[in-house]
């Protein structure tokens, strides 16, 4: 009995944070992140602007956005990992195939413009911690680095793989976040890490 109202009062909490976040969310990019206060996210999501500021501040709230979803895209990418094969994969389809782990990330931030600079501009300022970071940086990596163990790459080479792209994803995430590149170019220039990563002779052992 006692476990099931702490696991009730765990989901209530869960469910009022993602109100909070949807609320944030849609006043951020209907009116913008400077014009948004804490009261009218409050108010659009029927609850106190205590309860706002115990999910966070706008800053706080606009990090939680972002890494809520890119969570959510890799959660859903798990089953669909547990139903893959573990084939051989050439090169060119590998290349293919880390695009498609990355891409929705890339279109996310360039939805936005305005947006994912604010949000660039609250990871640089170092004040709140983001799970891009942290959990998220895992998963991402053990994506690509289950990918690339598929081509000819050893598994050291899989490995610094991984890890180049990843660095390669974030860089270009944030310069796509200081609209220093569009979405096409974004591509365009991860394409050509990933290339640069698959295509490598040198990496055989």
């Amino acid at each position: 009995m006692f476990s099931e109202r702490v696991q009730s009062r765990a989901a209530q909490r869960e469910a009022t944070r993602l109100k909070v976040l949807s609320s944030a969310e849609r006043l951020f990019r209907e009116q913008g992140f400077g014009s948004s206060t804490i009261r009218q996210i409050a108010t659009d999501a029927g609850v106190s602007t205590g309860t706002v500021m115990s999910v966070g501040d706008k800053d706080a709230l606009l990090v939680a956005i972002f890494d809520t979803w890119i969570a959510a895209v890799h959660h859903g990418r798990e089953a669909e990992h547990e139903r893959g094969g573990v084939a051989p994969l050439s090169p060119a389809v590998a290349a293919g195939a880390v695009l498609d782990l990355v891409e929705p990330f890339i279109s996310y931030f360039a939805l936005d413009l305005e947006l994912s600079r604010e949000y660039a501009s609250v990871i640089v300022r170092g004040a709140h911690e983001s799970e891009v970071f942290q959990a998220l940086a895992s998963a991402l990596l053990t994506e690509l680095e289950s990918l690339l163990a598929r081509t000819p790459l050893t598994a050291t080479g899989a490995g610094a793989g991984a890890r180049t792209l990843y660095f390669a994803y974030l860089g270009i995430l944030m310069t796509v976040g200081n609209g220093a590149l569009d979405q096409r170019g974004a591509i365009n220039q991860f394409q050509e890490v990933i290339h640069f990563v698959v295509d490598r002779e040198g990496t055989r052992q």
